[in-house]
Formats: C-alpha cells, sequence, structure tokens
C-alpha cells in the first residue's frame, strides 16, 4: 500500500531531511513507485507539487528535496496503486476548500464502503457514481475527480463537516466530530478495512488517524508512527539512505517538530506507533489526544481561522475536568482520610500519576502524598504540568514503562504506595499489562490503586467490540469503555481488593450528553 509522512512545527522548519529518506521509498528502497505528492501550508495557502511518477526518480522530487521550504504543516505520499489507475488525478494529496480554509488529505489503506466503480468511461457505464454519505448529509458539494477510495473518503468527510456546523468549529469540537466520522467509516468493516489518514486543516493544525492493518495475503503491516524532537537535540540518521543530522547544531531551544510516518524514518529514535482507533491533533509539534486538551490550544488562539464563517465559541462548562477532584474525594473516604479541599494530612508516602496531561490532577493530589511522580507522553503537556509546581519529578513516558523502570532500578526500589490515574483507561483496551505493572510496583510498600475507567453502556450498536471476550470496546467516539466484570476479573486476578467505587459518576460530555463511568479504588 501507499506511505504517509507528515510533519507539524513549533517553528516554520524545513522537511529536507524526513523527505530525502522518504523520498527513496518511492521505488527505489520500497515498491511505491505509482507517483507522489506533497503538501505544504504557507499562510493561508497551500502549495502542492503532484507527480504520477515514482517519487525516486522525479525530477520534481529531487528539485523539492533541495529546495528549503520552511512551513508549520506540511504532508507527503508515495502511492502503491490498490485502487484506480496510475495517473496524475488519483496521486495524493487530495485538496479542497472549505470555510475558507483549504484542506488536505493523505491515506494509506483499503476503506470498502467507499471503494468506487471504475472509470465510466473505461467501464463504458455512463450512470453517475453513487457517494456513500456520513453523519446528516443532504446535499453532496464535494466529489471525488479520480478513482480512489482515498479521495472519495476524503470528499465524504468534507460534505459530513460542511452539513453539521454553521459556524467555523472550535478545535475540540472539531477533534470530536472527527472521532464520530472515522468510527463511522470503519463500523461494520473493522476486519477488512485498513484506514490511516493525515487531514490538513490550515497552516498550524493537522489531524492523524490509524486503524491498521494488512491486506489479505500481505505480511505487510500498515499503521502509522510519530516522533517529537525538541530541545536537547540529538543526532539522527535516516534507514533509507546513508543520510545523518546533528540537530543539536541546526536547531533552537525554540524549535520542535512532529514527524508521523508510515513506518520510521530513521534509526535510533522513540518512534512511537499510534494505537488502533486512535485520532491525535497535532499542534505546534506536539500531539494531543483530549478534547480539554485541544480546547486549551483553542483558548491559546490556535484555533480554525476563517474569513467566510463566524467562529462558534467554547462553552465554559462544557470542557471543564472534573475527575480529578471526584477520585481524590473517593480514594479519601476508602482510607478514611479527611477529603476537603483545605486538608494537609499526608497519607501516601511516594506516588506516581500516569497520564498526568497539564498536571490538573497533580494539583488535586499533592497535598495528600510527600513524593510526588508525574509521567506523560506529550512533552508540552509534561512542560505544563512541571510548571504547575506539584510534581517533585516529571517523566516523559509511557504509563507502563516508567513503572516498570522503577522496578528494575535498584535505585528505586522504595516503589510507590499510591498509583493512580485519572481518565487514563480511555485511551487503553486491554488493562492486564497496566495491572500487571502497577501491582509489582506496589509490592514492595503495598498501597492503593485508584482510577477512572468510561463503563460500557447498554447500546451495542454503538459500540465496536474488540473481540469475543475482551472485556472492552471502541465507543464511536473512539475512546475505550471498559465492562464492569472484566474490571472485577483483573481485580481478583493480580490480587487487589476493592476498596471503594463508584456506580454512575459523570465523567465527561460529549455532544452534548453526560458519559457516565465509574471511579475505583484498589488495595
Amino acid at each position: 500500500m501507499c506511505q504517509l509522512l507528515g510533519m507539524n512545527c513549533a517553528t516554520p522548519t524545513d522537511f529536507n531531511f524526513s523527505f530525502r529518506g522518504f523520498q527513496c521509498r518511492g521505488g527505489k528502497t520500497d515498491v511505491h513507485a505509482h507517483g507522489w505528492g506533497l503538501a505544504i501550508y504557507e499562510g493561508r495557502g497551500v502549495r502542492t507539487f503532484h507527480d504520477p511518477l515514482p517519487c525516486a526518480q522525479s525530477p520534481i522530487a529531487d528539485m523539492v528535496s533541495s529546495y528549503p521550504i520552511k512551513t508549520f504543516n506540511m504532508m507527503s505520499h508515495i502511492r502503491y496503486a490498490t485502487q484506480g489507475a496510475v495517473s496524475l488525478e488519483n496521486v495524493h494529496p487530495f485538496q479542497r476548500e472549505m470555510w475558507g480554509i483549504q484542506w488536505t488529505f493523505a491515506h494509506n489503506g483499503e476503506v470498502p464502503k467507499f471503494t468506487l466503480p471504475k472509470n465510466p468511461q473505461e467501464s463504458g457505464c455512463d450512470a453517475p457514481t453513487k457517494m456513500p454519505m456520513l453523519g446528516c448529509v443532504k446535499e453532496l458539494i464535494y466529489h471525488p475527480v479520480g478513482d480512489t477510495d482515498s479521495e472519495a473518503v476524503f470528499c465524504a468527510m468534507l460534505n459530513a463537516l460542511r452539513a453539521e456546523f454553521t459556524t467555523l468549529p472550535t478545535l475540540p469540537v472539531l477533534y470530536e466530530a472527527i472521532q464520530k466520522l472515522c468510527s463511522e467509516i470503519v463500523r461494520g468493516r473493522e476486519k477488512e478495512t485498513i484506514f490511516n489518514f493525515l487531514l490538513g486543516c490550515g497552516q498550524f493544525t493537522m489531524f492523524a488517524f490509524s486503524w491498521p492493518g494488512s491486506r489479505e495475503g500481505s505480511k505487510v503491516w500498515n499503521g502509522l508512527h510519530y516522533l517529537v524532537r525538541w530541545h536537547p537535540f540529538t543526532s539522527a540518521k535516516l534507514k533509507d539512505v546513508d543520510y545523518a543530522v546533528n540537530f543539536n547544531e541546526t536547531n533552537g531551544e525554540n524549535d520542535r517538530v512532529a514527524i508521523i510516518a508510515t513506518k520510521p524514518l530513521t534509526e535510533g529514535e522513540n518512534w512511537k506507533e499510534m494505537e488502533r482507533g486512535q485520532l491525535l491533533m497535532f499542534d505546534y509539534g506536539l500531539p494531543y489526544s483530549r478534547p480539554y486538551e485541544c480546547a486549551g490550544i483553542e483558548r491559546c488562539g490556535r484555533g480554525l481561522s476563517s474569513r467566510a464563517i463566524p467562529r462558534g465559541d467554547i462553552c465554559p462548562n462544557q470542557y471543564q475536568y472534573n475527575i480529578p477532584a471526584l477520585l481524590r474525594r473517593l480514594t479519601c473516604q476508602a482510607l478514611g482520610k479527611d477529603g476537603s479541599d483545605d486538608c494537609l494530612e499526608v497519607w501516601a508516602e511516594r506516588a506516581v500519576d500516569l497520564g498526568c496531561g497539564s498536571g490538573l490532577s497533580g494539583a488535586q493530589f499533592r497535598q495528600c502524598v510527600g513524593h510526588l511522580t508525574g509521567v506523560d507522553l506529550n512533552p508540552e503537556m509534561a512542560k505544563e504540568a512541571r510548571d504547575r509546581g506539584c510534581y517533585n519529578r516529571i517523566v516523559i513516558g509511557d504509563a507502563e514503562c516508567i513503572l516498570q523502570k522503577e522496578n528494575e532500578d535498584d535505585a528505586a526500589m522504595l516503589g510507590y504506595d499510591f498509583v493512580f490515574a485519572c481518565d487514563l483507561f480511555a485511551y487503553i483496551g486491554d488493562l492486564r499489562p497496566m495491572f500487571n505493572t502497577v501491582r509489582r510496583s506496589l509490592e514492595s510498600r503495598g498501597g492503593t490503586f485508584a482510577f477512572s475507567a468510561e463503563i460500557m453502556n447498554e447500546s451495542p450498536d454503538e459500540l465496536k467490540e474488540e473481540g469475543d471476550d475482551a472485556g472492552f470496546v471502541l465507543q464511536s467516539c473512539a475512546r475505550f469503555a471498559h465492562k464492569r466484570s472484566y474490571i472485577r476479573s483483573l481485580t481478583e486476578e493480580f490480587g487487589f481488593e476493592t476498596l471503594l467505587s463508584t456506580e454512575s459518576t459523570v465523567l465527561r460530555q460529549h455532544d452534548g450528553k453526560d458519559v457516565l463511568g465509574a471511579l475505583i479504588v484498589l488495595s
């Protein structure tokens, strides 16, 4: 199948290094020889290059690879044709204007719902193609020019967004709308669908979604990986060509770049594969995966910009984050401690906040613990958490990895006596590895494990089961919900005891409706 490359940057940055390696995959080190394309945002405009020639042999690609164009936002695509002829109209990225904004789209995979019939002139049929519709669409404004499912699904997504909004959506609202469309596209054809895309919407913002998989009879895995380079920078060496750069010599303290690719482009860097059903919004060189994080970016003035449609507003109460306060009170109640906001009693010596985000959860528990570690994958969120001053230590990384590292490090054998996770399990399907790691981290001291979880509701048509007995589902909003019986079985399997839990707590809102879940305290 095809391959994708995207970059989202904090400062205008050239993409020559990454594109040099990516270009080789277009017919030299890999088989993607059926054309290539590139979209580069410059202010409100977008500069595009398309060529049906293999990228590795294209004079246009050679020119671009040596031309230091700087941008906040770009995407590129090399094509291995599985649908549609090898021709210019089928080369990604595709581009459309909506709301006075240039939207771009590049896709890797196969989307059975949007497989188009052959070109009418080739098939001898002049009947118009019936386009699938998403959401509440009643009128089709955008139509594919070429023959690919990729362009068809792009047009369908734009038609759905245009039909839904009469004002320019804020970033959290747009995030949730795209989540819902992705779920609708995949639903019912989960096993056959491979749906990885980059969606650019203006000079600052890019969305990436991954529904990975392999084609029938193929061992090639199609997913999406990303990494963030920021200060202090290190050297990086490309996999596809003998070329390396010491970014510490070329970049400054304010520079930061997120790179998204189908397969890692470099050796020795910490590429992370996106999870199945995960939607990330990239802004300022960082990934965001929670609506309240997107709301923070919107409030900083980095939302969509349009002269053609009035801007929508963020409802002050819509993206409030109350889980930390609720979980702290329940934990104090379970332990027989004073849960009032002004209580200064310390009842845990060493605690870790898994998925600490911007530090709102740490701020709630700070008064209860002696030494507090926060861990989060997002460097910018970790920086905000550090700036709050409520953590003794901040670690950028995976929640499970930090606990495993603590267990294996002789200098850190003290372990923890309190582990908590606010709104983390909505991004993890299988909780077994997490439960196992937390149990090990609490073994030396004993202690408490507190967390929130969205619980499966009684609307199976809105949920997508991850296996017959998985115990969790991927909801239409691309967040995981878990069965209560599944959490109870893990509690017993790993030797925990339930101290206290809630039955139906409002954890957040989605589409104006309350989302219920559980707060659980284990020992």
